[in-house]
């Protein structure tokens, strides 16, 4: 069994374009992100997988590794499939978002040793669990998922889900996390599916996995580190690090 971290990092983005290279706290978040994988202990490898040459160069002059994959590919899992190509050694994939610069070193670990537990498993997942009273419940932009009671994942919405038509003590709502680990021949299998119609609906790619049949696993997790989709974003990080570091 051999586990790569692949951290997806494409130059084009509509609301924040050149996004990897976007220096916080002295560092691009490309690096950040990457530091926090060098901290895994269950990772045998890390790969950052781009489309575009600045980026590239930038991963390897701070030591990291990068493999080029096409700027066409319509999904963060069919980038991972092509860089998988060139890692013939790989039978998992942990998929860290590019853009998580305080992601837990910890959780990435947790869903590698997952695999090695049920090195079957298709998928594996990590989601937050929130308050029904939360706003976010109700805000489209966060992806909410439920589970069946050996956690497996039954739905993913952007809707509020479950939908409280009685109120029921102790079930929460999982705020889902993206995350992802994989079985090599999953990802080989899952791209060459087409969109599916509820992936297409919700415009979330882990739809096509559960109507094709496949098992998700979905590890509850308390690490709420925010992403970076936006410059302003990019500076509430910068303050959270500079405020840990000092």
């Amino acid at each position: 069994m051999h586990i790569t971290g692949i951290l997806p990092a494409r130059w084009g983005s509509s609301r924040f374009p050149g996004k990897p290279l976007h220096e916080i706290a002295g560092k691009a978040l490309i690096h950040h992100v990457w530091d926090r994988c060098q901290q895994c202990k269950m990772l045998d490898d890390v790969w950052v997988a781009t489309d575009d040459p600045r980026i590239e160069e930038a991963v390897r002059a701070f030591g990291g590794k990068a493999i080029m994959t096409s700027d066409s590919h319509p999904t963060g899992t069919d980038r991972l499939a092509e860089a998988i190509e060139k890692l013939p050694a790989t039978t998992h994939v942990v998929n860290i978002q590019g853009d998580e610069p305080l992601i837990d070193p910890a959780l990435i670990d947790e869903l590698a040793t997952l695999m090695t537990v049920e090195p079957e498993l298709d998928m594996a997942t990590a989601a937050n669990p929130l308050d029904p009273s939360d706003p976010a419940v109700g805000d489209p932009n966060v992806v909410k998922v439920v589970t069946a009671i050996d956690g497996r994942a039954l739905y993913f919405s952007r809707s509020p889900l479950p939908y409280f038509r009685n109120q029921v003590a102790g079930l929460p709502v999982y705020r889902h996390k993206g995350i992802y680990a994989y079985r090599r021949g999953f990802i080989q299998q899952f791209v060459a599916w087409p969109p599916s119609l509820l992936e297409q609906a919700e415009s979330l790619e882990q739809l096509r996995a559960l109507e094709n049949g496949a098992s998700i696993k979905v590890i509850p997790t308390h690490d709420t580190a925010p992403g970076v989709d936006t410059p302003e974003q990019a500076l509430e990080v910068e303050r959270i690090l500079l405020s840990t570091s000092s």
